[in-house]
């Protein structure tokens, strides 16, 4: 069978992309807009295009730069790319830690915190041979599994009675920290709508491995990714609006805002305990494949910022992969799945408002897709940012000024020659 490369483009960011927000992200945008959370999947999708676009614009303008953090440097300046830098590394370690969580909520849900650290561990020591690999198997398996989740709930009608959701540490009242459905916060609706798509944001943000390969991956032409990043968006899509609407249908949105881990209740719910083990090497699959992505993208963060000073030069690159799972694992240990998820989520909105705003200015020889996409998915991205609970919030803004401040003392005590 031949492989078009509009095709084989989208299988390849597809093993990159259904990770961690439709493993986890459905229990807290529930929490924050009810039933409304697939809405708020539409404002997401919309978003990651404009980003896509103006990611794949700018990886042709300067195609060895090492990644957003150089593009933005090269259309903005250095104070706007290290700010950019640390909104990035504060993003992958929140889904990156994620990750970590959903791993072990769904695969050992037992000693889900011991899971959470070996993934991590083991995704920084061996994700560099897994990442040729990563492809159609990967795509296909979670694919697979994210079909048979929403076959099954929509067969059988829901419950009527309470759905037992998650456990110690993971579900009942609060759940995730304030602004994720905990008491006192009133009721979810239609007003959460823009917080819910900025959580969401998270489940497209696999499409970098196609409009930013690393040197490893391959180059696509402006021709292919015409094609292929929009079919990206939309089969994304519509695989997260069919697995949000089942795991609503099957839970109802109060018992979904109270899941750890909404495609396990809802296959409880479904009386498809019999499936836990298929969805569980599904949910392996979609964890590793997406986390090998997340950190090698920090770390190519980490990689440009030591090729400009910012950060001290390394003989070794081993070195940045240490500090890229450090900071996961920090992430993972201090906050929630939830809570990170959020961080994760605000972070990664605020760096591609920063990519969209270099993208603006790119000479007209440079796009293949029209301004006015930049200024969208800045003015959007700036909002799914800004729209995050205030923990996600503080706790971004404190890694922004911590982040920023140590690459600019890097820069400044480098001896002038």
């Amino acid at each position: 069978m031949t492989v078009t490369p509009r095709a084989g483009a989208v299988v390849l960011a597809l093993g990159a992309t259904t990770g961690t927000g439709i493993l986890l992200g459905f229990g807290p945008a529930a929490a924050l807009a009810g039933p409304w959370f697939l809405l708020a999947l539409a404002l997401a999708a919309t978003t990651a295009l404009c980003c896509a676009f103006s990611t794949a614009d700018q990886h042709r303008a300067y195609p060895d730069a090492p990644g957003g953090y150089a593009h933005i440097r090269n259309q903005l300046g250095p104070w706007p790319a290290r700010i950019g830098a640390s909104a990035h590394l504060i993003g992958r370690a929140g889904v990156a830690a994620a990750l970590a969580g959903a791993f072990g909520a769904y695969v050992f849900p037992r000693d889900r915190v011991l899971a959470g650290l070996a993934l991590l561990v083991a995704t920084a020591v061996f994700g560099r041979y897994l990442r040729g690999r990563i492809g159609w198997a990967s795509a296909l398996v979670g694919l697979g599994v994210l079909t048979m989740v929403v076959l099954v709930c929509f067969s059988v009608a829901p419950p009527e009675g309470p759905v037992t959701t998650g456990g110690p540490g993971f579900g009942g009242p609060g759940f995730g920290g304030p602004g994720f459905g905990g008491p006192g916060l009133g009721s979810p609706g239609f007003d959460g709508v823009m917080g819910a798509a900025g959580l969401l944001f998270v489940v497209f943000t696999g499409f970098e491995r196609i409009t930013v390969p690393s040197h490893e991956d391959r180059a696509f032409p402006a021709r292919v990714l015409h094609f292929a990043v929009p079919a990206l968006i939309g089969i994304v899509f519509a695989v997260a609006l069919a697995v949000g609407a089942a795991v609503l249908h099957q839970l109802g949105a109060a018992r979904l805002a109270l899941s750890p881990a909404p495609l396990r209740d809802a296959l409880v719910a479904a009386d498809g305990r019999v499936l836990l083990p298929v969805l569980a090497v599904g949910a392996a699959v979609a964890a590793v494949s997406s986390l090998v992505f997340v950190l090698a993208g920090a770390r190519r963060t980490l990689l440009g910022l030591t090729e400009t000073g910012d950060l001290p030069a390394m003989r070794a690159q081993w070195p940045l992969d240490v500090i890229g799972v450090a900071l996961a694992a920090s992430a993972f240990l201090l906050l929630s799945p939830a809570t990170a998820l959020a961080v994760g989520a605000c972070g990664t909105a605020l760096y591609y408002g920063f990519t969209n705003a270099s993208a603006r200015v790119l000479l007209q020889e440079d796009r293949t897709w029209p301004m006015r996409t930049a200024c969208f998915g800045l003015g959007m991205s700036v909002l799914l940012a800004m729209s995050a609970p205030a923990d996600a919030l503080l706790v971004t803004a404190v890694g922004l000024a911590v982040g920023t401040g140590l690459f600019g003392l890097g820069r400044i005590r480098q001896p002038v020659g």
